[in-house]
């Protein structure tokens, strides 16, 4: 290679040295004559003077360049005039006094700016995605994700695990989203799916001996999009042999995050070791599954108290088989004015309760439900709160699932208002003994609530043919900052759980020997125990970088309708392939149109 370093190698050290550097064009900048380009790679920034006196062929070259050229530059590293050196950057010592410059491709006027953050609309970002990537942030998420992917693979390693590829064909699975289907030209009217996980293979890899397998696994599922969501996705992918306590997955991965956040983020990890809790207790003290543990505000169960007050709203809600149930927030009482209040009130509306009581305490408590309650109601009341002078008190009494949901968003949204969920804390927790089974909304059929091959708790294995709404299951999530990061269980080993359980979801015999008779069939051929997880590291690494929404650390995403606009897919496929895969396409009927 002709370049000697990369832009932001350059150094004091390097003073008297001549080098070659290649590179795109930040910025230009013509100071009467002087000319100063800074030069960009990955690694940084160098600047290079051009002295119209010392080098006129290079001066009239760099008269020409614009945003975004990629050049050759040779020079002489020196020292920058005093005054006018660059604490910021590394290269902030030196510039390089050219005496080369070669225009190795120019660019077209930029659809946006790289060399300063701005408002891009997200449609154009995504047409124009590589050179969205130039642009600093981007270029360090990119580095981010590199060193995340690196550490863990180091670790994993280091922890015995060996990285086996899995198929990207294989066969539909039910793991909670619809597959990617691919027609097969050599098997007319087959399909193979792309894969939500690699979860039966890495059971399988368990049967064949090897006893820690992983994987920095491509995943796929055609589901709706959000933040936090994307249609192909990548995962850690991890497996272990002989474990049946949950605890030994767990210990693993926190003292794997506990040190990648450590070791490439500036970020305080709050819990040493990380919580346990348990799934209803999560739902209970923070109305989610996924608790942001950067703040208190603990839902609180108040359901005797308000329920023996002569406040009907309480009562009837209590005597109906509902809860009553709230969250002090400390010393907010003059911090929410009445505006702000409706506010709240709209969002558990918007969340299913019916309304939400408050009570601002202080000398003269402001509230919408106190001059119902006796003094003695009143202070029993506060007391299950904890609640004192100077505190907001905020009750929602409804059904269980309705107080559950529409606190846990009010948490989220007191936080937000309160800004009490510092970026630079990182809250680790395990969500642990979720429910095996819940019921479909829809059908009111059973319906799993992590995947199939979770092995329920030894304890619970009877309650299955008595209660099996009742039966929890050997499932963790790992959360961090109201975020899930990962799923994982111990699994099922034992041909006669796992087929019992199919039937229990309403599995026909013929779907499983179709979907799973080739795991069933393993499963009695020396099956160790095993278990194992798999963390997003799209999720991870937008949380170390301090992205909201997990596009902005995936190199090439889709946007939030499934589109990749750079490359224009998805898109129509000519009748002719179509023909030679034996597959036909067919358009949904045309929406008709409403009359005005």
């Amino acid at each position: 290679m002709k370049r000697s370093m990369m832009c932001g190698e350059v150094r004091a050290l390097h003073i008297g040295t001549s080098i070659t550097l290649q590179g795109w064009v930040h910025t230009v900048r013509d100071h009467g004559g002087l000319i100063f380009v800074d030069l960009r790679d990955r690694s940084g920034l160098a600047q290079v003077a051009v002295n119209p006196t010392d080098a006129p062929a290079v001066h009239a070259v760099a008269a020409t360049l614009r945003d975004e050229f990629v050049l050759e530059v040779e020079g002489v590293v020196t020292r920058r005039p005093e005054g006018s050196e660059n604490p910021r950057i590394g290269t902030g010592e030196v510039e390089i006094r050219a005496t080369r410059m070669d225009v190795l491709n120019p660019s077209l006027p930029l659809p946006f700016p790289v060399a300063e953050e701005t408002q891009v609309d997200e449609r154009l970002r995504m047409q124009y995605r590589y050179v969205d990537l130039r642009r600093p942030r981007m270029a360090r998420n990119l580095q981010l994700r590199h060193r995340t992917i690196k550490y863990i693979r180091d670790y994993m390693d280091s922890q015995g695990f060996w990285e086996i590829d899995t198929p990207i064909m294989a066969n539909p699975t039910p793991e909670g989203a619809r597959d990617y289907l691919v027609p097969s030209r050599l098997h007319p009217g087959m399909f193979y799916a792309l894969p939500q996980s690699p979860q039966q293979f890495k059971q399988l890899c368990m049967v064949a001996g090897v006893d820690r397998y992983f994987q920095i696994a491509r995943c796929f599922r055609d589901e709706d999009l959000r933040a936090d969501r994307q249609p192909e996705f990548t995962q850690l992918d991890l497996e272990m042999s002989f474990v049946s306590d949950p605890e030994d997955v767990l210990a693993l991965c926190e003292e794997l995050f506990t040190g990648l956040t450590q070791t490439l983020s500036t970020k305080q990890v709050k819990f040493n070791p990380w919580p346990r809790i348990r799934w209803q207790d999560a739902m209970d003290r923070f109305g989610s599954d996924k608790p942001d543990l950067r703040y208190d505000l603990e839902i609180v169960d108040v359901s005797a108290a308000a329920g023996a007050t002569g406040f009907q709203v309480f009562k009837g809600a209590v005597e109906a088989g509902g809860v009553v149930r709230g969250i002090r927030v400390p010393g907010a009482a003059d911090r929410f004015t009445r505006k702000g209040i409706d506010e709240l009130t709209e969002l558990v509306r918007n969340s299913g309760a019916k309304g939400l009581a408050w009570a601002a305490l202080g000398t003269e408590t402001r509230s919408s439900f106190v001059k119902f309650l006796a003094e003695g109601e009143q202070a029993a009341l506060w007391a299950a709160l904890g609640a004192g002078p100077g505190d907001l008190v905020l009750l929602v009494a409804d059904s269980l699932d309705v107080a559950r949901t529409s606190l846990g968003r009010l948490r989220q949204d007191l936080a937000r208002r309160l800004d009490l969920a510092s970026s630079e804390i990182m809250a680790w927790a395990f969500v642990v003994e979720f429910p095996w089974f819940e019921k479909d909304e829809e059908t009111g059929r059973l319906t799993f609530m992590h995947h199939p091959f979770t092995m329920p708790y030894d304890d619970d294995l009877a309650l299955l043919d008595t209660d099996p709404l009742q039966v929890r299951a050997k499932a963790y999530d790992i959360v961090c900052n109201g975020k899930e990061i990962a799923s994982g269980s111990i699994r099922i080993h034992r041909a006669d759980i796992q087929e019992k359980l199919f039937r229990l979801l309403g599995y026909s015999p013929e779907r499983i020997q179709t979907n799973f008779g080739h795991i069933l069939r393993a499963f009695q051929y020396g099956a160790p125990p095993h278990g194992g997880i798999a963390p997003g590291i799209d999720r991870i690494v937008s949380l170390l970088a301090d992205e909201e929404n997990i596009r902005e650390v995936i190199p090439f995403p889709k946007n939030q309708s499934a589109q990749d606009l750079m490359m224009g897919a998805p898109t129509p496929v000519a009748p002719e392939q179509l023909k030679e895969l034996h597959i036909s396409a067919v358009q949904p009927p045309a929406t008709a149109s409403t009359p005005g």
